[in-house]
């Protein structure tokens, strides 16, 4: 039921209603999220192969916990956020990343596309709920 969009062109919705946004502020997303896409493009090619299947592995593990697979998730965008340069906004840099690992992850491995966005959104939920409010808010 939920959409995974990492081009732009619709806006989403977090679950449960974290972070109901009003369709008056879809454009807003819009922009939002062209600007996180470009970003993307640009970090795209700092991430390894190895990273990626790092992640494959553990989304592949039905033993690990949800927890246990968003701490994996978070190790692996502190690690790429090191080689992010100074001046861009962690908070933005970390998003960005976390959105590009589910892509790859989802690219390289499709059957997982439901446990990997379930737990980016989780992840999401957890470290960037107030950030995503706040970056809203400004470009409302």
């Amino acid at each position: 039921d939920d959409e995974l969009q990492t081009d732009g062109n619709r806006s989403g919705h977090f679950q449960n209603g974290e972070l109901g946004l009003a369709p008056t502020n879809e454009e807003v997303i819009r922009l939002i999220a062209a600007q996180l896409a470009e970003i993307g493009d640009q970090f795209d090619k700092e991430i390894q192969g190895r990273v990626v299947n790092d992640l494959v592995q553990h989304f592949r593990n039905e033993t690990l916990s949800r927890e246990e697979i968003t701490l994996h998730l978070s190790r692996a965008v502190g690690e790429l956020t090191r080689s992010i340069p100074s001046d861009m906004e962690q908070e933005k840099a970390m998003l960005v990343l976390a959105m590009l690992l589910t892509k790859k992850i989802v690219n390289t491995v499709p059957s997982l596309l439901h446990r990997v966005f379930n737990t980016t959104l989780n992840y999401m939920n957890q470290q960037f709920h107030d950030y995503i409010v706040e970056m809203v808010s400004q470009t409302a």
